[in-house]
This record gives structure tokens, sequence and C-alpha cells, in this order.
């Protein structure tokens, strides 16, 4: 913690076990200058999901290793500091291999029958891990299907792709299913509200242009539309005004640009929150062609061997790589999210990959990489607005205005050598405290000496390949920003 007197005079803290001369050794000096006046696009946040029974993992934990893995998730100090928690909303009959088990088991025989919903309370261990995560001060949670329930589909099961019977280009003996399905979504969200989880955000389908022996349901957008106009009333009248739509999930950017653009000319982009993709089969490019907000929502490195790296010759699964990912999210395509995909994951599924963030084995659990380089992000926290920066050589940096006020800044070192960064361009507003946090191969998020010139910026070491943010702090105002 440094505090700024009025005038700005010098004042280094160093870590503990490290001179204050030793950790602001100059190397290459780069100043990046925050334009505070050019501002871009909100953030809702960083996340992960539990899906498919992972989040059971930490049910199963004994403390004090289940607090633990929690906080490495969710604690804003000490962990990644996660603010959006995406949940799978099941559509199969049973909890068999790791299927996620649907509310509505026997469907009525017409889509105008009186459903009969079951409710476990646990939800794959789902309403376990966001009660946890509310408690921690999460605010967002993502309820998303992968499919409908099986009935509700031209081909009567919840796998293996099939369309939802009533959208364009369908006709099925039962009926027109749009009007269940919307109810069926609706119920959902007020079983966690009864349970004391506030569903935000709902999606009703996931990767809609892949068929796949699990949970699926396929869609365009187009068709996603005719969806849309019947559950954005039904969300309505059943007073869930504040859950935005979010939709498509598609496998990737290319597909997701398409979906957008089907919608919109079906005349529902005002009733959608978010437009959402995956990364698997293209990645993200230049920004989306909407004015609704652009969340990306799962991607992870499904091939590699598990790892724990930061950088090693640039893996897909190294932390490093991982930092990079989601700048170019943020930065490059104005994402408003970015999610992970799944946060926990046990050694025998997938053949042990780098799906999660960590590894959960038993009673014993490794940490990876990548949950550090999500944990530089976490000076960003949701409300906040991106704002201009320039400058820098080898570095590759991001600047937020919070709803506090404070100002976080967050920059990749390109480079293989340490760099002095100074931050400038803050000075005017009243900043109290400086803090900066460090991730490459040694640290992890740990805290770093910062430097406050007499001439304003300030500056902190971060090693090559690492990754710095920094927390600029300012006294509330109310609870709205000071620029």
């Amino acid at each position: 913690m440094h505090l700024i007197p009025a005038h700005l005079a010098v004042l280094i803290a160093a870590p503990l076990g490290v001179s204050a001369s030793a950790a602001l050794t100059p190397r290459q000096n780069q100043r990046i200058t925050i334009n505070l006046s050019q501002k871009y696009q909100t953030i809702d946040g960083f996340g992960f999901s539990g899906a498919f029974q992972r989040a059971n993992l930490i049910v199963n934990l004994q403390e004090p290793k289940q607090s633990e893995v929690l906080n490495l998730l969710f604690n804003t100090t000490s962990g990644a500091g996660f603010s959006i928690v995406r949940n799978g909303i099941g559509s199969s009959q049973d909890s068999s291999r790791d299927y996620m088990n649907t509310i509505l088991p026997v469907c009525p025989s017409t889509s105008s029958g009186t459903p009969e919903y079951k409710w476990d309370g646990k939800d794959s261990g789902q309403l376990f891990l966001s009660q946890q995560a509310v408690k921690f001060g999460v605010k967002a949670f993502y309820g998303n299907a992968w499919s409908a329930p099986g009935c509700m589909k031209t081909n009567g099961q919840d796998t293996n792709g099939g369309t939802l019977c009533g959208v364009s280009g369908t006709s099925c003996r039962t009926g027109d299913w749009r009007q269940a399905y919307a109810n069926y979504l609706v119920k959902y969200v007020q079983l966690y509200a009864e349970s004391g989880v506030n569903v935000t955000h709902l999606g009703f389908l996931n990767e809609p242009d892949f068929s796949t022996s699990y949970a699926s349901m396929l869609s365009s957008g187009t068709q996603a539309a005719d969806f849309i106009k019947v559950l954005r009333p039904t969300l309505d009248r059943a007073n869930l005004t504040h859950v935005g739509i979010n939709c498509c999930e598609a496998t990737g950017w290319n597909v997701a640009n398409q979906h957008a653009q089907e919608m919109i000319s079906a005349g529902v982009e005002n009733m959608l929150n978010a437009v959402t993709s995956h990364e698997y089969t293209s990645r993200i490019g230049s920004p989306m062609r909407t004015r609704a907000k652009v969340w990306q929502t799962e991607y992870s490195d499904l091939s590699g061997g598990w790892s724990t790296a930061w950088y090693s010759n640039g893996g897909a699964g190294d932390g490093f790589t991982w930092a990079n990912t989601v700048f170019n999210g943020i930065v490059n395509a104005n994402l408003s999210a970015y999610l992970f995909w799944e946060g926990i994951q046990d050694r025998a599924t997938n053949n042990n990959n780098n799906e999660k963030l960590i590894l959960i084995d038993g009673q014993n659990y490794q940490v990876s990489k990548r949950l550090w380089a999500f944990a530089q992000w976490r000076v960003v926290r949701p409300g906040a607005v991106r704002v201009g920066v320039s400058g820098g050589s080898n570095l590759r940096s991001a600047a937020f205005v919070n709803v506090d006020g404070s100002v976080a800044v967050v920059v990749i070192n390109s480079g293989t050598g340490s760099q002095t960064v100074s931050v400038a361009g803050w000075e005017a507003q009243g900043m109290q405290e400086v803090r900066a946090w460090l991730t490459d191969n040694q640290s992890d998020a740990k805290e770093v000496a910062v430097s406050v010139a007499t001439d304003g910026g300030a500056s902190a070491v971060v090693t090559g390949r690492g990754m710095i943010s920094f927390l600029l702090s300012a006294p509330a105002v109310g609870n709205s920003t000071v620029f």
C-alpha cells in the first residue's frame, strides 16, 4: 500500500525480503499514458463454469481445502476474483455419466400440458458453488441451457442436435413448444432465486452449430430470434425484467457474427443483453457489428496435457498465452466479459488436459498459471469502463475506470527482458493510493514495489514475459466515477 501526498513526493515501498533499490533497478523505462476522456465498452466481468457436475468436485472437498479452492476462484485480493459464474441448465433424464439432470424429467404429452417440475436442490453441485460465490460478493450468474428437454425438440431427445419445435423451419406433431421452453427456463430462474441466488443472465443454446452425443440443440440466428420473441415477454410477465438474454454460444467468432446479423435482421437486437461466442472453431477478431454487448463465454486448451506453466515456449495452456488471449478479446474486440471453460476438473476427465484452471484429484488440488493470468484482471471490477492508453514498446496495455473511481491498468510485457513501467495520466484525479501485482514464472499475482515520481507517474518493474496490474485508488464519490 503506497500513500501519495498532495505534492506527489517520491515514495517507494519494497515487498518483504526485497530491497527498494533491487525491486526498482531500471532496465528499460517505458511510459504509458492513460486517456480518461477516451471511453470504450463497459466491463461485466470475468468468469468460469462448473457445468457437467464439475462443481461437485468442490462440494466433495473437505475443509480447509474447500475454502482454499473457493478463495482461489472468488477472493479479490488473494485469488482470481471471478465475478461471473456460468451454470449449465440440465436437460438429461438423470445424472448418469457427467450429464446434468433436467427439472422436467417427465414431459406433458403436448406443449399445452401442465408440467410437473422436480428440483433436487443441488443442480449438479452448481447451486452450492453459486451460493458460495454469493458470499464473496459475486452478483452475475449466467444460467445456460445446452438443450431443451427432448420432448420439446424435433428429434425427441436432448442429445444429438435436433431443433426446438415451433421455430421457423420445424413442424412437430406435438405442437409449438416455444412457450413451454420459456416457462421451463423461467422456472429454473425462480428455483435459484428461492435458494438465494439471483440469476442475472439466461441463455437457451450452446454451440447450436454443432450436434453432439451429449446435450445439444441446433439453431440459426433467425430461429433463435423466433424463440427470443417468446422468452423476453415471458420473463417480463414473471417480473424478471432484470434477467438479460444471451445468445447464441457459437463454436467460434465467425459463426457468432453470423448469428448476430441474423438476429439483428429479425428485429431482436434490443431484446439481447449480449451476443455470446466461443473460440474453438475461429478465434476472436475485430469488434462485432452489434449494439448489444458481446461476451466470450467458453474457451480452453482441449488438447494439451495438464500444465501449471506460466511460459513454456508459448504453449496453448500457458498462463502467458491466456494473458494475451483475454487481452485480445477485451481490447481488440471490445468484449464486456471473458469466461474460461471449466474452473475445476478432475484428472480422469478428458485425458487430464488444460480445460480447467484448478485440477482437483480426490482431496488434493493443483493450480495452473492460467488462473493467475485471470487474477491479474481482478483489479477491473464489474461496471468498469475501458479508457484509452498509449505508449510503451513491447507492452500491451489496457486501462479502466471502476465504478468507485479507481483506475485499473493491466500491462503485459511481450519482451524477454525486465522493464520499468511508468503509468501517467491519472495524477489530476485525486488518487491517494497506488498498488501493483505481478505474475510471471516465479510470482502469482504478488504485490510488488511501486514508486511515484515528483512529476507524476507510478512506476514498477515487470519481468520479461510477465504481467503486471496497477490499481490507482481515490475516495469513493457515491456510486459514480470521477471522470
